[in-house]
């Protein structure tokens, strides 16, 4: 990756995280958002809130998670974004926030499930709950990336959601998907439960979505 274009990432990467806190899926210094930059990643600092981070804030940490002298201190939870993208090729990009909704539904355990035709943009019928772990273990990335195997986003039991996309706005988009799906089930919850779409039907709805949207 060139200079230039690791320069345009690290802006994009400042520009995603204040795009969360705006549309309300994150608060304060929860959340963090990274990208694939060469055989590394780029992964927003730890502690530091969206409207202080700049470019030169943004960490580059190297394939065997190696930081340069110089760089703040990465995100806590660079291990879990580190193994996304070392096992997911298809990734360049992660998102995970603290979305309202999204962490309600992790912190009762509860999967989110073919409530509505939009929970298919997590890449299957549901959308599972990787199992607890202390944030920034490497039990915590290793429960994730099983999570996510062939998915594009997960809710993280008693802690939040990620997703995972070729792009940071890609990432971003199902992030603001997943948390709306969220709280549709939670308001189905709240008058006596949701009527699911069947099997069949989501795996309509996964063969078009496959075909969805501009693909040149």
């Amino acid at each position: 990756m060139t200079a230039p274009d690791e320069e345009k990432l690290r802006v994009r990467i400042v520009e995603v995280m204040r795009a969360m806190d705006a549309r309300g899926l994150n608060r304060g210094t929860s959340g963090n958002v990274s990208a694939r930059c060469g055989d590394g990643m780029l992964v927003t600092p730890s502690g530091v809130p969206p409207e202080r981070l700049t470019p030169e804030t943004i960490v580059r940490v190297g394939a065997d998670g190696a930081v340069a002298e110089g760089q703040l201190k990465p995100s806590s939870e660079w291990r879990m974004h580190l193994q996304i993208l070392r096992r997911r090729p298809d990734a360049g990009a992660v998102v995970h926030c603290h979305s309202r909704h999204a962490t309600i539904l992790a912190c009762a355990g509860r999967p989110i499930p073919a409530v509505h035709y939009m929970v298919g943009v997590s890449g299957g019928a549901s959308v599972p709950v990787a199992p607890y772990a202390t944030f920034g273990s490497e039990a915590l990335a290793d429960a994730v990336v099983e999570a996510l195997d062939g998915r594009n986003a997960a809710l993280m039991a008693n802690h939040g959601q990620i997703a995972v996309a070729p792009s940071l706005g890609h990432a971003l988009l199902i992030a603001e998907e997943i948390e709306e799906q969220a709280a549709v089930y939670w308001g189905c919850l709240a008058i006596g439960g949701p009527k699911l779409l069947s099997e069949a039907q989501m795996e309509e709805i996964m063969v078009q979505f496959r075909a969805y949207g501009q693909k040149a």
